[in-house]
């Protein structure tokens, strides 16, 4: 075995890739060769670290030091003087403050002190294509420990005492569904890995499968173990292209190695893993329409009962866990139940992943126990609102999720205090909005969505959802009537009632929490005609104030010639006129320009 006195980790998932870390890892193995360093340096393609605002990210081991938005030109500088001379690029360090001059580490980062990463543990750590690097951190000890010193009846009991829930979506008890497939009697049963991960702004799913892939193959034998299966299937989005390309590859090593398909460890167990590819539609998370994908047609729900454990995929019993949940198994094998249990809330067990997004200073991929404060989230992993703004409403669970209004930023995050207040845990999709955001239209665009994604099959969500949009369009452009509330709420309590399944019953949800807790803002909408956060365009005005210098650039760029006023001299809006496309107060350079 090589040994390596220093390793260059470059993240090469997709939010770095896509900004270029592919050609900082050519442009590191050339010039680590150039200098005569590549026996002693080894250059390693990791999965995310979660910092993505900060990409693309290097780390070089041992010191740990931490650059930030490395481009291919910084290469020859670290390695000239960081990896030869063992001097530190200060200015390419990730520096939280301006003047901070520390030797920056994982662990001396605001954003990730306060986390903990369970289901994260090896991403931005190892190599994903090398099931090397995966066995050497405690990879398939846990399938080991199971098939030689564990009936499927404890490995079941083991996960139902940990009080591990699924984290894709309702949060229902990981081992029930597990004691309920294993109580099934079938010549044939399925284990599936739902990693369909269809909410906006949403890549939890996907940044384990890119860092690491192998730990996902691994809950799925222990699950196929404990309830019966011999065949399991990973159902992912044909639109993660990396992530489809390590989990072929870890499969492949992983048969390699006899860590799948037949006498797995000599006890007799076969097991193996099928990838079959989504189209991209979003009623596909849900586990009838998934399976109906599978097995070759249209992504449609069906009614429930029969549930999968006793009646699923092929007509067979199955069990299906979203990547997250699948992520904590090996964990809770090796660790013991007792050890999960004992991080979270009473009825929240273990960590939660998080994709933050939207208007926030520290987007990417967190990892924290539940029952962390929203507060803590916000503020301390996300650094803030930018640009000194308020904090407004944080959007959870997605589209079937709901709005948090600030006076909730010290709730405890976890299944049941979501719920209480209108919300829900969901996938993990985090999207922050400040005070320029305006609910009535983020209503209106988680519904556009909905609308867009319903698979039809049901009367309540196709047609439904699309009278509660045309509403909402309706109020955004400024001809809102009275009563579009009251018919909102109606409909969308219909809809709860009667869809068919759990996305239909959902879609409501994010208009219902805007209804609840920016109500104000549909008023202002409806009866005043005016947008609260200056953000409906059909309901802005332009107005030129005394700052005004008589440039003339506003009456240039105009596009209908609304604006008049001599050189030097004040000018004005003619509202008859008047398009609201902004293109004046874009020009202006003296801020004379104000939207109201």
């Amino acid at each position: 075995m090589d040994l390596f006195r220093a390793h260059v980790l470059v993240c090469g998932g997709t939010g770095c890739s896509s900004s270029g870390s592919a050609e900082l890892i050519k442009r590191f193995e050339e010039q680590i060769a150039k200098n005569g360093l590549d026996r002693e340096v080894k250059v390693v393609r990791t999965g995310c670290f979660g910092l993505c605002e900060a990409g693309p990210v290097v780390i070089v081991y041992p010191e740990g030091t931490f650059y930030s938005r490395i481009r291919p030109e910084d290469v020859d500088e670290i390695v000239s003087e960081h990896l030869l001379k063992g001097r530190v690029v200060q200015h390419l360090v990730y520096k939280e403050k301006a003047d901070e001059e520390q030797h920056v580490t994982l662990d001396n980062i605001d954003f990730y002190r306060p986390q903990m990463r369970l289901a994260l543990r090896n991403c931005g750590v190892i190599d994903p294509e090398n099931i090397d690097e995966y066995i050497a951190f405690d990879g398939y000890k846990a399938l080991a420990k199971v098939l030689t010193e564990m009936t499927p009846e404890q490995v079941i009991d083991e996960v139902l005492k940990s009080g591990l829930r699924g984290r894709g979506g309702a949060g229902f008890p990981t081992g029930k569904k597990w004691q309920f497939a294993a109580a099934s009697k079938a010549d044939q049963k399925y284990m599936v890995c739902n990693a369909d991960e269809g909410d906006p702004g949403a890549f939890m799913d996907r940044s384990v499968l890119e860092g690491d892939p192998h730990s996902v193959l691994e809950a799925m034998a222990i699950g196929g173990y404990a309830i019966g299966a011999s065949e399991g299937y990973i159902y992912v989005r044909a639109e993660y292209p990396i992530a489809v390309k390590r989990l072929e590859i870890a499969i492949n090593q992983a048969r390699e190695y006899g860590l799948l398909g037949k006498n797995i460890f000599g006890s007799g167990f076969d097991f193996d893993i099928f990838i079959r590819l989504g189209a991209g539609a979003f009623v596909c998370g849900e586990e009838t329409a998934l399976m109906h994908s599978i097995e070759g047609g249209r992504g449609e729900p069906k009614p429930k009962p029969p549930f999968p454990a006793v009646r699923g995929l092929f007509d067979k019993p199955t069990n299906i866990n979203n990547v997250e949940t699948l992520a904590n198994i090996p964990q809770i094998i090796l660790k013991g139940s007792e050890w999960f249990a004992s991080i979270g809330t009473e009825k929240s067990k273990g960590t939660k992943v998080f994709a933050l997004g939207g208007k926030i200073n520290n987007t990417g991929l967190v990892e924290v126990p539940m029952g962390t404060p929203l507060r803590d989230i916000i503020y301390k992993i996300g650094g803030g609102i930018p640009g000194g703004k308020k904090f407004k409403a944080v959007q959870t669970g997605g589209p079937s999720g709901g709005c948090i209004p600030a006076d909730y930023l010290d709730i405890a995050i976890d299944y049941d205090s979501l719920t209480a207040i209108g919300s829900m845990m969901g996938s993990g999709g985090m999207i922050v909005m400040d005070e320029d955001n305006c609910m009535v239209d983020i209503a209106r665009f988680f519904l556009d969505f909905t609308v867009d994604e319903s698979c039809g099959k049901c009367t309540p969500c196709r047609i439904g959802t699309r009278r509660m949009l045309e509403i909402l369009e309706r109020i955004v452009e400024g001809k809102g009537e009275e009563g579009d509330i009251e018919k909102l709420e109606a409909l969308a309590e219909n809809i709860k009632a009667t869809a068919l399944c759990g996305l239909g019953q959902t879609a409501p949800n994010p208009v219902l929490s805007t209804l609840k807790y920016f109500r104000d803002e549909y008023e202002a909408h409806i009866k005043e005609k005016r947008c609260p956060a200056h953000h409906c365009q059909k309901l802005l005005n332009y107005e030129i104030t005394d700052k005004c210098r008589g440039c003339t650039a506003c009456a240039r760029v105009c596009p209908v010639n609304a604006i008049t006023g001599k050189v030097k001299e004040m000018h004005h809006i003619d509202r008859a006129k008047c398009i609201k496309c902004g293109s004046c107060m874009e020009k202006c350079r003296f801020g004379a320009i104000v939207k109201n």
